[in-house]
């Protein structure tokens, strides 16, 4: 569970996670371009590659070749984890 809150303790990670909600799955290229051009990220295709190594080991992004492409889909389980770990008291 660790793994997810430091998943998502960085901004970068969260709007990998906000755009792979918008459309999925995507491509490294496609998640470095819409980074780019709708939040104005700059980082290297290896940095957003290295937040998508952190994502899947959370368990958030997983991975499939598809041919030559890796396409990452975003996995909300470990989300609806949580929201099952503190019940809600009525």
């Amino acid at each position: 569970m660790s793994d997810v809150f430091k998943a998502l303790s960085d901004p970068t990670r969260r709007k990998i996670l906000d755009e792979l909600t918008e459309e999925d799955p995507q491509t490294l290229f496609e998640i470095c371009t819409r980074l780019t051009m709708r939040h104005g990220v700059g980082s290297s295709r290896q940095a957003i590659s290295q937040h998508l190594e952190i994502l899947e080991d959370a368990g958030l992004v997983r991975s499939e070749r598809s041919g030559r492409y890796k396409l990452h889909h975003l996995d909300t389980t470990p989300l609806d984890q949580i929201t099952t770990r503190w019940p809600r008291k009525e």
